[in-house]
C-alpha cells in the first residue's frame, strides 16, 4: 500500500519533537517525510532531521504545491493554528494540530466546516487522549466502581524559570502584535490537564454552561503562571483544574474522578493509572501520528478528533476574554536563582493546587489569601 506522504509546517520549538517522530516513521517505512516550512529567512537547523530528498520552503502553499502530501502536521505558535490548518485543509490535507488547536469557538467552527467540506480529518495534539487509561476510567465509571461521578479534578504543579519566558515571541503574553496568544498555565503548559479532565468526564464535545476563570501571576508577564477554574455543564457535572508553574516542589500532573464510592487518578504523562487505591495496567498509548496514518490507510477512528475540544476550545474562550490576570500579593513570592535561571516561587502553591483538584473547589473558595 502507498506509503502517506507527510509535511510538518514548523521546524523549531515543539515542531523538533514531530519532526524526529515523522522522521522515524520514514525511516521505518510508515510514511514519507517529504518536507518541512518554516516562516524564518535563515533554514533552523532541525533540517538536519529531515531525509536527504525532502523540500524546506518558507511558504507551507508552496510546500504542498510541490510535495501533495497527504498529512500536514502543525506545529506553529498557537495563534498560527487557525491559518496554517485552514491552508492544509483546503488543500485536502488531513491536519495533526498541535495543542491547543484554536483558541476560540469561532475557529473552532471555521476549522471544523473547513475539514467537513473537504472530507478531511483533524487529529488534535493531545497525546493522553491515545492512551489505553481512558478505556479503564470509562469502565470504572460505567459499572460504578467509583459510584456514581460526582466531579472530575485536575492538578500540576512545574517550575519554569525566566528561560522559559525567554524562548520565543509569544511565551507568556495574551496577544501578540494584535493577534491572542493566550499562553497562560491553564491554556498551554498544562492544556492536556483540562483537555484531558473533560475527555475523561465524558464531555469533551460538549458546550459547557458556565465557565469560571481565576487567574494569577507571580511573574510579570501579560499571562498567568497560577490558574485555577471551574467548567460547568447543564447536567450539574464540574470539571476543576488548578495549575501552577511557580512552585517550590513539583508534581506530576493528574487527574482525579471523585465518585460516590470512590476515586480512581491517572498521571496521564506517565500513564499510571490507580481505581480505588489500586493500580491498573493502562497500556501503551496510541502515537496521534501514527494513529492519523492509520485512519488515512484504512478508516481507523481518530483518538483525538477535533470534535473532542469543543469543551476545551470554551474554556480557552473564557480564558482569553478573561480581563487578565492579578498580581499575587508580593510578601506570597519569592525568587530562587539568577539569570536564565532564575525562578519564582508563590508559597504552598502546590498545596493550593491539590486542594483544589481533591476538594472541587476554586482559590478563592479555598480561603487562599492572595485569592480572596
Amino acid at each position: 500500500m502507498k506509503r502517506p506522504r507527510v509535511v510538518v509546517a514548523g521546524m523549531t520549538g515543539y515542531a523538533e519533537v514531530h519532526l524526529r517522530r515523522a522522521r522515524a516513521m520514514h525511516d521505518s517505512s510508515e510514511i514519507v517525510l517529504a518536507g518541512a516550512c518554516d516562516v524564518r529567512e535563515t533554514v533552523p537547523e532541525t533540517a538536519s532531521l529531515l531525509p536527504p530528498d525532502a523540500a524546506v520552503r518558507r511558504d507551507l502553499r508552496d510546500l504542498i504545491d510541490e510535495t501533495t502530501p497527504d498529512i500536514v502536521v502543525v506545529a506553529t505558535p498557537p495563534h498560527a493554528h487557525l491559518p496554517v490548518a485552514l491552508t492544509a485543509v483546503s488543500a485536502g490535507c488531513h491536519v495533526l494540530v498541535e495543542k491547543p488547536p484554536v483558541l476560540g469557538l469561532d475557529a473552532f467552527e471555521r476549522l471544523a466546516a473547513a475539514a467537513h467540506r473537504r472530507r478531511v480529518q483533524v487529529q488534535t495534539g493531545f497525546q493522553s487522549f491515545g492512551s489505553m487509561a481512558l478505556h479503564a476510567l470509562r469502565a470504572a465509571v460505567e459499572t460504578q466502581a467509583i459510584g456514581m461521578l460526582t466531579g472530575v479534578g485536575t492538578a500540576g504543579a512545574w517550575i519554569r524559570r525566566d528561560a522559559y519566558y525567554q524562548r520565543n515571541s509569544w511565551a507568556g503574553r495574551r496577544r501578540l502584535n494584535g493577534e491572542f496568544v493566550v499562553d497562560g498555565s491553564l491554556t498551554n503548559p498544562f492544556a492536556h490537564a483540562i483537555a484531558t479532565a473533560l475527555l475523561v468526564a465524558g464531555k469533551a464535545d460538549v458546550l459547557p454552561t458556565r465557565v469560571e476563570t481565576e487567574l494569577f501571576q507571580a511573574r510579570q508577564i501579560e499571562a498567568d503562571d497560577t490558574a485555577c477554574a471551574r467548567v460547568t455543564f447543564a447536567n450539574g457535572l464540574e470539571v476543576v483544574a488548578a495549575a501552577t508553574l511557580c512552585t517550590e516542589q513539583e508534581f506530576e500532573p493528574y487527574v482525579v474522578l471523585h465518585g460516590t464510592r470512590g476515586k480512581a487518578r491517572w498521571w496521564y504523562r506517565s500513564n499510571a493509572l490507580e481505581i480505588n487505591g489500586e493500580r491498573v495496567p493502562a497500556g501503551t498509548p496510541i502515537d496521534l501520528l501514527r494513529n492519523l496514518v492509520m485512519h488515512v490507510r484504512d478508516k481507523t477512528p481518530l483518538v483525538a478528533p477535533l470534535s473532542q475540544t469543543r469543551a476545551f476550545t470554551a474554556f480557552v474562550q473564557a480564558v482569553r476574554d478573561h480581563p487578565g490576570p492579578r498580581r499575587v500579593a508580593a510578601d506570597w513570592v519569592y525568587s530562587v536563582d539568577t539569570g536564565l535561571e532564575r525562578r519564582y516561587v508563590i508559597d504552598r502553591a502546590d498545596k493550593f493546587v491539590e486542594s483544589a483538584a481533591e476538594s472541587m473547589a476554586l482559590f478563592s473558595e479555598l480561603g487562599v489569601p492572595w485569592a480572596i
